[in-house]
């Protein structure tokens, strides 16, 4: 479980995130959803870790991040973020090896490596595990980034826009693998993914966290929150949500 109890964080003497109550329970797939500017991303780095806080509280699996030492983070939460890149001539195999540092601190044992060759596989990355990176699609870079954090063995994988950039068909793909490892069952994770596209937030989130102004306007089941309403406050436009043939829609109002 994450815990957020009346968590400010300031930057620049600015109030970036204010007096944050949040609780997420474990398993299924959050999306993060707000307009450009709402603290997403300073949120996600919170429950991270990764921030100091001007005040309140945040726990992951009952361990306290901002004061808790970098390893132990690292073994209840994999961080993705906007800035994940690699300049160095990387294979994919070696990237996604990186997820498993901070279990065996450079000297990789069977667990290590059957972890490794498990998130090449639940992302389809096996047939490219030899290339570089720079000869991938941004696709088929997403993937390998975001299955380096899910060789990371966490409970919890926090995901900073991995659909930024992507085609439809690389967003359905990553999506659904993202979604099939949130459902219950042995080496279930728990998922959080900050996101921009409204459909895809429809389509695939179990619970939402919305966010406007540095503030949490809402959160809970997808099915009930994610509204026309919530949305067109949210983003200062009139939008509604539809079923057709079973899915929801979000379209203009």
């Amino acid at each position: 479980m994450i815990e957020l109890s009346d968590l400010i964080v300031e930057r620049d003497h600015a109030r970036i995130l204010d007096r944050i109550d949040l609780r997420f329970g474990q398993g299924g797939l959050t999306a993060m959803i707000g307009p450009n500017g709402a603290g997403k991303s300073t949120l996600l780095h919170a429950m991270a870790g990764l921030l100091p806080l001007a005040a309140g509280r945040v726990t992951v699996e009952g361990l306290d991040m901002p004061n808790a030492r970098p390893r132990e983070r690292a073994r209840v939460v994999a961080l993705m973020t906007q800035t994940d890149r690699v300049t160095a001539r990387l294979n994919v195999e070696d990237l996604v090896s990186f997820g498993r540092w901070t279990h065996h601190g450079g000297r990789p044992g069977p667990d290590d490596r059957a972890a490794v060759d498990e998130a090449l596989e639940l992302f389809d990355l096996g047939p490219l595990r030899d290339r570089l990176l720079d000869t991938l699609s941004g696709g088929q870079r997403q993937r390998a980034f975001v299955a380096m954090a899910h060789a990371q063995g966490t409970p919890w994988m926090l995901l900073d826009e991995p659909l930024a950039a992507l085609d439809p068909r690389y967003v359905r793909d990553l999506m659904e693998r993202l979604h099939a490892i949130s459902r219950p069952g042995p080496g279930q994770r728990s998922v959080v993914v900050v996101m921009h596209d409204l459909a895809t937030a429809a389509r695939y989130a179990d619970r939402i966290v919305a966010l406007k102004d540095g503030r949490l306007v809402t959160a809970g089941p997808a099915q009930l929150r994610l509204t026309g309403a919530l949305l067109s406050d949210l983003f200062d436009t009139p939008l509604a949500v539809e079923t057709v043939a079973g899915r929801r829609l979000v379209v203009p109002a």
